[in-house]
């Protein structure tokens, strides 16, 4: 009797299921693994915009918390990544290096769980579940590994797939509804996502059931007019030049071509990709194809601008892992293709191994994955990720925001360090990598070179404190601990 059980279990999805979320974790967590700081730079750059939301107290009329100043525009087009990370962290009192350690990896395994989900009514749940665990991770293309909004909204595209899918009442509307505005307020890019990948579907309903596309058009369109209401200026500071944008022809860094990408994703998940495909468009009906042609959308739109360099760039860059979702959804259907692979009756009675006939396909896809996982686990683990910050940088930091008072508002530092430094410390900086602006790093780092024996530079800058492991020959700064130098109080403006 136990036995049975056993081979039930065995047999069952639960297993398989424990092992893939094990294997989605640990893949996802390897940026984070060794290291117990943030990794990316966007990393930092939202938690300096969550720490400002937990400041003001509102999630509009926020100043850069960087510079000063008008908001940048992480914290008009993201504000609801911010406002949930904030309001997490002041209910959970998870530290911040917690939660940006570990909570890619959650997020990832709700993204999987969501995939079996979505996929287990088509017939191939654990399948496309383990597909979706090869998604990549690396600086350019994001990934699961970062706690980004690209990452976070990968789980609302698949839950509002499945509300898209499988329900017709009009709370599912509703709910639809709700995820696509939290989605703008998330990730805009992510948003115009799941309504390229949805488009298929809502005109395969349009004949015999008009209502259901009529119902998900709402759903998705309504949430886009209202950012026009909620947001000021999107109109100036978004959607013109985003049009603009699509009239001028990009250039496309190297190290997030298509080839590229293709590489790092696997020659085995692609060939599994066409073979799921192919069975896909056989099942036909409303859903696999609905799935086949999203994916195809969003394929598209990547060669147009791959090829012609036409297009929206943050949707070449970010739409590159809504492809991979549902590529790894696609490639599940190929995955069990290959799993009920059986040997014609007269040929399997000819042979002496029943055990081994009987459950070709099953041995087959098990051998798929084996060495499926032998060649991503490598290559992800040899994936490489900048840091930004080591242990002796925090622990400063650490120290400034403890020690210097308030009327030390604003530091000059290598602008490499100094996003990680607003994370921490809450205070403004002169330069800082992610906005872009050479001239202020170029100026930066001449000053800390040659000595920061500039006064009047940081007077007229309104700069008070100096970080940095280089010589410091300005009598008018105060070494107040190891690096950290504090412009005398009579001079300060």
């Amino acid at each position: 009797m136990s036995g049975r059980i056993l081979l039930k279990l065995v047999q069952s999805d639960y297993l398989k299921l424990v092992l893939i979320v094990g294997l989605a974790f640990y893949l996802s967590f390897i940026p984070h693994y060794s290291y117990p700081y943030l990794v990316h730079l966007d990393e930092w750059i939202h938690l300096s915009c969550s720490n400002e939301i937990i400041k003001e107290a509102a999630a509009f009329g926020l100043t850069d918390p960087f510079k000063g100043g008008p908001p940048i525009s992480n914290q008009l087009f993201e504000v609801g990544f911010h406002v949930y990370w904030a309001g997490f962290y002041l209910v959970s009192s998870i530290d911040w290096l917690g939660i940006f350690k570990y909570f890619p990896s959650i997020v990832f395994i709700i993204t999987v769980l969501s995939v079996y989900i979505l996929a287990k009514r088509q017939g191939f749940g654990w399948e496309a579940a383990l597909m979706t665990c090869l998604i990549p991770t690396t600086v350019g293309i994001m990934g699961p590994g970062f706690l980004v909004p690209v990452a976070l909204g990968l789980p609302f595209i698949t839950i509002s797939l499945f509300i898209a899918f499988y329900l017709r009442s009009w709370t599912s509307y509703v709910i639809l509804f709700v995820l696509t505005l939290f989605l703008f307020s998330l990730h805009s890019a992510t948003a115009i996502g799941l309504i390229l990948i949805l488009i298929p579907y809502i005109l395969l309903n349009l004949k015999d059931n008009l209502k259901h596309s009529i119902g998900i058009i709402l759903a998705l369109v309504v949430p886009f007019f209202l950012a026009f209401l909620i947001v000021p200026g999107i109109r100036d500071i978004l959607v013109i030049p985003t049009a603009r944008s699509l009239l001028v022809p990009h250039s496309i860094p190297e190290y997030i071509t298509i080839p590229n990408i293709v590489k790092t994703y696997g020659y085995i998940p692609i060939s599994l990709v066409l073979i799921g495909s192919f069975l896909l468009s056989i099942k036909g009906g409303r859903i696999p194809y609905g799935i086949l042609f999203g994916c195809l959308i969003l394929l598209l739109m990547l060669a147009i601008y791959y090829t012609l360099g036409y297009g929206v760039s943050m949707m070449y860059y970010r739409g590159i892992q809504y492809v991979m979702l549902m590529m790894g959804i696609i490639a599940g259907a190929g995955l069990m293709g290959i799993r009920k692979i059986r040997l014609p009756l007269w040929f399997s009675s000819r042979l002496k191994s029943p055990h081994i006939t009987n459950n070709l396909g099953n041995i087959l896809c098990i051998i798929i994955v084996g060495i499926m996982l032998y060649m991503a686990i490598p290559t992800r683990l040899q994936t490489i990720y900048y840091r930004m910050i080591d242990d002796k940088d925090y622990q400063a930091f650490v120290w400034i925001r403890d020690n210097v008072s308030n009327g030390y508002k604003k530091a000059i530092l290598d602008p490499w360090k100094g996003t990680a430094f607003t994370a921490v410390t809450g205070k403004n900086i002169y330069a800082w990598i992610g906005e872009r602006s050479e001239k202020d790093d170029i100026v930066a780092s001449r000053f800390l070179e040659e000595g920061c024996k500039d006064t009047a530079f940081l007077k007229e800058n309104d700069i008070s404190i100096v970080y940095t492991r280089l010589d410091c020959e300005n009598p008018d700064l105060v070494e107040v601990q190891e690096d950290i130098y504090l412009l005398k109080q009579e001079l300060i403006p």
